[in-house]
């Protein structure tokens, strides 16, 4: 069976999805489709990157991810043929963790790859004649690629390759000596508030010295990271690493449509700062946010 993933900007509020959906399983037969998100921020490349970065993993090789946000390509006009600055970005198809990653060459791709290399690199060439593949490209042109990869047919049949990708930044934290800053890079529907400082991050900090979160401009810290959610009494503040071994800020049994979430209560939002304080024998007491 095949599994095509579906990840857009376009939210579900209109007929996007549904016309998307209705013409894959015309085109496919057998297809299972799962959606990953369409809640991204219009034109939210990097966040397109991050929820695909947490999930990839559990899908089969040859899985087919189409990511429409962004996605209408830039293709230079004869009249703009001597510009410079005109920056042109092209269907692309990646084959990275034997799956598939269809999207427009802008920026997710180097974003979702981080430091990683893809295995296989194509770009499509849009017929410019045809200018319904750049009305919602999601469904008049990923998903044609989708089906022709579905069909087995030699990616060099119908793409270039290419050894070149855009990338629009996730930012990392950042690690000193005794602290580690980083940013929400996320918040889920919980309001539980999702950054970017990794578990293998704090574990460059001293070993076994004290250290406390602090967050929200200092008002709120947390001086342990706890294993679950349930580790603390409802409605205390939670501080853990999630299955992507990110840290994560939550209040427990907390979420926006009942008693708040952390994003309410702590009056935070996705950038906003945080940072991890060790405290070993002998170091300052107080550091600068």
């Amino acid at each position: 069976m095949q599994i095509l993933t579906l990840t857009s900007d376009t939210g579900l509020q209109d007929y996007y999805i549904a016309s998307l959906k209705g013409a894959i399983l015309k085109a496919m037969e057998g297809v299972q489709i799962v959606d990953v998100s369409h809640s991204i921020k219009p034109f939210d490349v990097a966040s397109a990157a991050f929820q695909m970065q947490c999930c990839y993993r559990d899908f089969p090789d040859g899985t087919i991810h189409l990511i429409g946000v962004d996605s209408e390509p830039m293709i230079q006009p004869p009249e703009y043929s001597d510009a410079t600055s005109f920056v042109s970005s092209y269907p692309t198809v990646m084959k990275f963790h034997n799956q598939y990653f269809i999207s427009n060459d802008n920026g997710f791709f180097g974003a979702f790859l981080d430091d990683k290399e893809p295995q296989e690199l194509w770009r499509y060439t849009v017929d410019k004649t045809n200018t319904l593949e750049l009305k919602y490209p999601m469904k008049n042109c990923f998903l044609h690629l989708a089906k022709r990869i579905m069909d087995e047919e030699p990616l060099s049949q119908f793409t270039e390759p290419v050894n070149k990708y855009k990338k629009a930044l996730i930012p990392k934290a950042v690690i000193e000596e005794f602290v580690v800053r980083g940013i929400v890079i996320h918040v889920d529907s919980f309001g539980n508030l999702i950054t970017n400082i990794s578990k293998a991050d704090f574990e460059r900090l001293p070993k076994d010295a004290p250290y406390e979160i602090k967050f929200a401009n200092e008002n709120y810290y947390i001086d342990h990271i706890s294993d679950t959610y349930n580790a603390v009494q409802q409605g205390e503040r939670v501080a853990l690493f999630n299955e992507n071994n990110l840290l994560e800020i939550a209040i427990n049994r907390g979420a926006r449509q009942s008693t708040g979430g952390a994003d309410i209560l702590f009056g935070m939002k996705q950038g906003d700062r945080l940072r991890i304080e060790s405290s070993p024998a002998g170091s300052r007491k107080t550091l600068l946010f």
